[in-house]
């Protein structure tokens, strides 16, 4: 079965392209445009689709709203619509900022949204586009991406680690970190088990236990040797242009009862991850 990946640079397209995947990056498509999706899925005929491209720049998204939300919103919207006219699985990847980030228990995949900025706005208006295509389609929320690909939190805390002896990281941020190699894992376990239509619906997958950003990079230092001093900071002090939620913590309960997947521990991928950063620079 040939699995059709949106996406190709992303860390989660990476890794899935690493398991056999068919990646289409923005060299064949441009998802602000998306009226060529149908023709590419007809061309490919694959036996399932899985959306891993995405507008993730959050801060930026807040000047460039309309933009964000054609990538994230509408692009999905028609990916969704042509595979459930085609009866194709369809896992489409979502983000916890899609709520409000109050409180601190875990969110349910069926709790009220909330996003507080542009990017989450458009991310859920992909969910809502999604949803409105029926056919077998999952939403599949994560949080806190991180590999040895791309650009994310664990690369930037050894990049740093490396320069500075001390760091100033916000602590009233709690989050899931999560590989993208469990992600992707994830997506094409999904994807396989769609043939049950009444498995479609919305899921959440995020790394465990749950941890604030500072505690996050302490682990980092532990595991890379790097000798840095970790200042809990609270966001107030870091200003950024769009407000991150300050409660990420995802219940995956649903997605182990339905599909049999279980939430990864990050702390083994974290140092499998920190390994191959460092290696990568010897």
């Amino acid at each position: 079965m040939t699995t059709l990946v949106f996406g190709k640079s992303g860390q989660v397209a990476l890794a899935l392209g690493r398991k056999g995947a068919m990646c289409v990056g923005r060299e064949t498509l441009d998802l602000a445009e998306p009226e060529p999706i149908s023709e590419l899925i007809a061309k490919v005929a694959p036996g399932a689709v899985i959306n891993a491209a995405a507008y993730t720049a959050v801060d930026q998204a807040e000047d460039e709203e309309a933009l964000a939300t054609a990538i994230n919103g509408t692009a999905p919207g028609h990916m969704a619509s042509v595979c459930a006219t085609r009866d194709i699985p369809f896992v489409h990847i979502s983000t916890d900022y899609v709520f409000d980030g109050s409180g601190d228990r875990p969110w349910a995949p069926d709790t009220s949204t909330g996003p507080l900025g542009a990017y989450g706005r458009s991310k859920l208006a992909g969910e809502v586009a999604v949803r409105a295509a029926g056919g077998r389609a999952v939403i599949l929320r994560t949080a806190a991406v991180f590999s040895a690909d791309g650009a994310n939190f664990v690369k930037t805390m050894l990049r740093l680690g490396a320069e500075r002896d001390g760091l100033n990281v916000v602590s009233d941020q709690i989050t899931g970190p999560t590989p993208a190699d469990a992600i992707a894992a994830a997506c094409l376990e999904i994807a396989g088990q769609l043939q049950d239509a009444e498995k479609a619906g919305t899921y959440h997958f995020s790394g465990q236990p749950s941890v604030s950003w500072a505690d996050f990079a302490r682990a980092i230092f532990r595991v890379s040797g790097q000798r840095v001093t970790v200042t809990d900071i609270p966001s107030s002090a870091y200003p950024t242009a769009a407000q991150r939620p300050s409660n990420s913590r995802l219940d995956c309960a649903t997605l182990t009862d339905t599909f049999g997947i279980t939430p990864p521990t990050w702390q083994p991928a974290l140092e499998r991850v920190v390994s191959k950063v460092l290696e990568a620079r010897a």
